[in-house]
């Protein structure tokens, strides 16, 4: 990731006064672009009241490369990446959704006196109906 460089030496541009052929990372992504390791062309600021400006950073858009391609490995990792952060750790269950770090634990294991009845994974063995 390329920063800007230290001494303010960038030309500043307040916010939608930047001129044309300049984009921030998400237009140039929206355009199927990315900076492509080149440095920062500007710093655009949006004034905000009671804190500093919220600032972006803009890239040249000729300078800009193609987005690089997902091979078939990379959509296979992706998709490690995401079951991975499905399986509760202390059940080791797929959750059917996304674990939250709040909790760490899918909700069941979280709240286990929540659990609907008759879940298996909360019942306690009986003897007798």
């Amino acid at each position: 990731m390329t920063t800007a460089p230290a001494g303010g030496s960038l030309p500043v541009y307040r916010w939608r006064l930047a001129p044309d052929g300049l984009a921030t990372r998400r237009q140039l992504r929206a355009m199927g672009l990315r900076p492509g390791g080149q440095d920062v062309a500007a710093e655009l600021q949006r004034p905000r009241r009671r804190r500093g400006p919220l600032v972006a950073y803009l890239y040249r858009i000729d300078a800009a490369k193609p987005v690089r391609p997902m091979t078939p490995g990379r959509w296979a990792a992706l998709a490690r990446a995401n079951l991975a952060r499905r399986i509760c750790p202390e059940c080791r269950r797929d959750a059917g959704y996304v674990i939250p770090s709040s909790l760490g634990m899918c909700s069941t294991c979280a709240f286990p006196d929540n659990a609907p009845e008759g879940a298996s994974w909360n019942s306690f063995p009986t003897s007798g109906p």
